[in-house]
């Protein structure tokens, strides 16, 4: 049975046996006698996304990586950066410091501000995320097309990624081939995934790394 710590571009964490390129966390969520989530899903607002390999670290997944034996933070694991992102996590300024710096740098553009520290990121960010703001204003996306590289937008259950002016669908094992045009959806039942800020990052200039499925799909 897979754990329960694949994390879709809604926010939510479920249980999947699919890989992805990149780890992450929002703090200590499981309970590592059982490997299971606790009730919560967050105890931080610094929810970013790692590198799965760092300085040769080991780690078993919701076990315990605490020094003292506790359990350290929960490891989720994403599809791609695109999925984190859209999930409202960023990357984190230990393992991917120059992802993080040029993130930071875009985020801050995208705020017409010059720099902006992690814990005012992290405090738009969780005002934004679908998972952390369920009620944040999520207007319908009338116009796709307009929308930066990276972005995601679900219809229903059915969630899509914007490559190169086109729509790939997306699973837990990779994108599918992209629709036929923007409007093969339609776009009165289309909203927007990525918090706005990170939508602005994007727009700014971030480019995230995207799975490998994506690639020659635009």
């Amino acid at each position: 049975m897979p754990l329960q710590n694949r994390v879709d571009p809604f926010g939510t964490i479920r249980a999947d046996p699919a890989r992805g390129l990149f780890t992450g966390n929002r703090g200590i969520l499981h309970d590592p006698a059982t490997k299971t989530l606790l009730s919560r899903r967050w105890t931080t607002k610094a929810w970013i996304v790692c590198a799965c390999v760092y300085k040769g670290q080991k780690r078993e997944p919701m076990g315990r990586n605490a020094p003292g034996g506790g359990a350290g933070w929960t490891e989720l694991f994403f599809l791609d950066e695109v999925t984190a992102l859209a999930a409202g996590h960023r990357p984190c300024f230990t393992c991917r410091r120059d992802a993080a710096t040029r993130f930071a740098t875009a985020f801050a553009a995208g705020q017409g501000r010059a720099r902006l520290s992690a814990p005012q990121i992290d405090a738009i960010l969780h005002a934004e995320r679908l998972a952390s703001a369920p009620d944040a204003l999520r207007p319908p996306c009338m116009d796709p097309a307009a929308l930066p590289d990276g972005a995601m937008l679900a219809e229903g259950d059915d969630v899509f990624a914007v490559r190169a002016g086109r729509l790939l669908p997306w699973r837990f094992e990779g994108y599918g081939p992209p629709l036929p045009s923007m409007a093969a959806t339609g776009t009165a039942g289309l909203t927007v995934l990525t918090p706005p800020a990170t939508l602005a990052a994007l727009a700014a200039g971030y480019a995230p790394v995207w799975h490998a499925t994506a690639h020659g799909r635009a």
